[in-house]
């Protein structure tokens, strides 16, 4: 995959305030990066310097190897921006509304209405399309402007709380849509404090405070894997003790602990030596109650990171 997004030295200042310091990363085709941390961390403002609606103090932005605030101006329609307070015109329809978005990017008429179909359905819109929009729920006008987002087929998607608003049932089905457009090959960011969400659709993981990237990764480095091994957790009967000692004196076994009556430790991810080492522990006669391994969510890492609210 090609490099579809890139923060090069980000920096964006209001005064003596900073509130993106010295930002760096990059996006291929078929990463979601998760953007989570505080309110006020500085996440919208990194959103909006990378769609081009406003310029770093430093640094730069580039889509698909070219600046977005180049010369060549059609480099940003291949940016699709949905801020987190959905923008549309009140008094028109729907669909009247999807028609201006179309006509604004140029689109053949037949072509536009088929991709307005297309989202309309995809995004559960179907039987308002001709509702004014200004009588929509803030949910539905969350997925108005979702669907003027993904009209354009852009390659790269900044979405800013688009799980806001949204029911438990629609935020399932927006998982699909999302993870179906990642699939696809868009480079995506994804900012949410809907953590559990966010963990099943990213790639990667991105944490910023006061405006600085403080973890950046693929997503299961932040639950604490490491290329090619897996924590697990295994519990015996009789306790702890005998089967920490054993796990202890394994090869390649590390980092054993014993808690609440279980035993956690790193071993490697393959299932075959998992499993080999599994029936190598029951043969040696450790009565064994449960094995798994053991992934800690993304909420709980957040957390544990300490981040505090920005104020």
């Amino acid at each position: 995959m090609s490099t579809l997004l890139t923060a090069d030295q980000v920096r964006v200042e209001y005064g003596p305030l900073v509130a993106v310091n010295e930002v760096s990363f990059s996006l291929e085709g078929g990463q979601l990066l998760g953007l989570v941390g505080p309110n006020g961390a500085g996440k919208t403002t990194l959103m909006r310097v990378l769609a081009g609606l406003m310029s770093p103090t430093r640094g730069e932005a580039r889509v698909m190897n070219k600046p977005v605030l180049g010369k060549d101006v059609d480099v940003r329609r291949e940016v699709g921006f949905a801020p987190d307070s959905p923008p549309a015109y009140e008094d028109i329809s729907l669909v009247t509304f999807l028609r201006f978005v179309a006509l604004s990017y140029q689109l053949d008429r037949q072509e536009a209405e088929e991709r307005i179909d297309f989202w309309l359905e995809r995004l559960w819109l179907e039987d308002k399309r001709d509702v004014r929009i200004g009588q929509l729920s803030r949910g539905m006008r969350q997925r108005v402007t979702l669907a003027r987002t993904f009209l354009p087929n852009p390659h790269v998607l900044l979405l800013d709380e688009p799980l806001t608003g949204l029911d438990p049932a629609g935020r399932v089905q927006l998982r699909g849509v999302l993870a179906s457009l990642r699939d696809q090959g868009c480079a995506m960011i994804v900012s949410s404090h809907i953590l559990t969400d966010l963990e099943a659709v990213s790639t990667h993981i991105a944490i910023l405070e006061h405006g600085r990237l403080i973890r950046f990764g693929p997503t299961h480095a932040l639950h604490g894997d490491t290329e090619g091994r897996r924590r697990y957790v295994i519990r015996c009967v009789g306790g702890v003790g005998g089967c920490a000692d054993r796990l202890a004196a394994w090869p390649d076994i590390t980092d054993v602990r014993g808690t609440d009556g279980a035993v956690t430790f790193e071993y490697h991810e393959d299932d075959e030596a998992a499993a080999a080492l599994l029936a190598e522990l029951v043969r040696e006669g450790l009565r064994v109650s449960s094995f798994h391994p053991l992934r800690e969510g993304l909420e709980e890492a957040y957390l544990r990171s300490g981040l505090r609210q920005v104020d």
